[in-house]
Protein backbone atom coordinates (compact mmCIF):
# COMPACT_ATOMS: atom_id res chain seq x y z
CA UNK A 1 0.00 0.00 0.00
CA UNK A 2 3.17 2.32 0.58
CA UNK A 3 3.61 2.06 -3.16
CA UNK A 4 0.18 4.03 -3.58
CA UNK A 5 0.95 7.37 -2.82
CA UNK A 6 4.54 7.51 -4.68
CA UNK A 7 2.81 6.40 -7.86
CA UNK A 8 0.39 9.00 -7.55
CA UNK A 9 2.61 11.93 -6.66
CA UNK A 10 4.51 10.22 -10.00
CA UNK A 11 1.52 10.28 -12.05
CA UNK A 12 1.06 14.21 -10.93
CA UNK A 13 4.55 14.75 -11.99
CA UNK A 14 4.01 12.78 -15.34
CA UNK A 15 0.89 14.71 -15.98
CA UNK A 16 2.40 18.26 -15.36
CA UNK A 17 5.54 17.61 -17.63
CA UNK A 18 2.98 16.69 -20.46
CA UNK A 19 0.51 19.56 -19.84
CA UNK A 20 3.91 21.63 -20.12
CA UNK A 21 4.65 20.06 -23.20
CA UNK A 22 1.22 20.91 -24.60
CA UNK A 23 1.63 24.31 -24.23
CA UNK A 24 4.88 24.63 -25.69
CA UNK A 25 3.55 22.41 -28.80
CA UNK A 26 0.49 24.59 -29.07
CA UNK A 27 3.10 28.08 -28.52
CA UNK A 28 5.31 26.63 -31.33
CA UNK A 29 2.23 25.66 -33.84
CA UNK A 30 1.23 29.71 -33.76
CA UNK A 31 4.29 30.24 -35.03
CA UNK A 32 4.47 27.72 -37.68
CA UNK A 33 3.46 28.34 -40.95
CA UNK A 34 2.56 25.96 -43.65
CA UNK A 35 0.44 22.73 -43.77
CA UNK A 36 3.10 19.99 -43.01
CA UNK A 37 4.32 22.19 -40.35
CA UNK A 38 0.20 22.29 -38.70
CA UNK A 39 -0.10 18.80 -39.97
CA UNK A 40 3.47 17.93 -37.69
CA UNK A 41 2.48 20.24 -34.83
CA UNK A 42 -1.27 18.87 -35.04
CA UNK A 43 0.05 15.15 -34.89
CA UNK A 44 2.13 16.15 -32.14
CA UNK A 45 -0.47 17.99 -29.76
CA UNK A 46 -2.49 14.81 -30.46
CA UNK A 47 -0.24 12.45 -29.11
CA UNK A 48 0.23 14.48 -25.44
CA UNK A 49 -3.06 15.00 -25.52
CA UNK A 50 -3.55 11.10 -25.90
CA UNK A 51 -1.18 10.89 -23.25
CA UNK A 52 -2.41 13.33 -20.71
CA UNK A 53 -6.02 11.47 -21.39
CA UNK A 54 -4.09 8.42 -20.22
CA UNK A 55 -2.53 9.54 -17.47
CA UNK A 56 -5.50 11.31 -15.79
CA UNK A 57 -7.39 7.81 -15.96
CA UNK A 58 -4.38 6.39 -14.66
CA UNK A 59 -4.52 8.94 -11.81
CA UNK A 60 -8.09 8.48 -11.17
CA UNK A 61 -7.64 4.71 -10.78
CA UNK A 62 -5.24 4.94 -8.40
CA UNK A 63 -7.03 8.16 -6.55
CA UNK A 64 -9.91 5.24 -6.54
CA UNK A 65 -7.96 2.84 -4.71
CA UNK A 66 -6.34 5.39 -2.04
CA UNK A 67 -9.81 5.96 -1.05
CA UNK A 68 -10.83 2.50 -0.64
Amino acid sequence: MADIPSNFAELDSRIAAVRENLRELIEQAAAYSGAADDDLASRRIAEQEALLARLIMERDIELSRIML
